[in-house]
């Protein structure tokens, strides 16, 4: 069971981090196929400004839970690389962010 508890910044992550990788394949597999194909150009201005506000809320906490939680440099780095390709946030909720009180130290400061 994935752990979205609001509660948490590595749950928040993971929320944001699904939803952009959501939007991120409608904006692909969806909304490009019909600008090009159906001429319809208007789901990619929706499903892109709403791709890209999640692309940058994902990018904060990523940076937020790399402060939180004391992560790598390279932690962060992978997770920027995974929050652009296609299923990319996915993999990194699955290999890069620990479960909360998996192997991270929570930094207090």
């Amino acid at each position: 069971m994935i752990n979205f508890s609001l509660r948490t910044q590595i749950g928040r992550l993971r929320l944001i981090g699904y939803a952009e990788g959501i939007s991120y394949l409608v904006l692909l597999g969806i909304a490009m196929p019909l600008k090009y194909i159906a001429d319809q150009p208007q789901y990619v201005r929706v499903t892109g400004m709403i791709h890209g506000l999640l692309f940058v809320l994902y990018v904060i906490g990523l940076i937020q839970a790399k402060t939180e939680y004391a992560w790598p440099i390279r932690t962060l780095l992978l997770g920027l690389l995974a929050s652009v390709l296609p299923f990319g946030p996915f993999y990194a909720d699955a290999k890069l962010y620990p479960m909360p009180n998996e192997g991270h130290t929570h930094h207090s400061s």
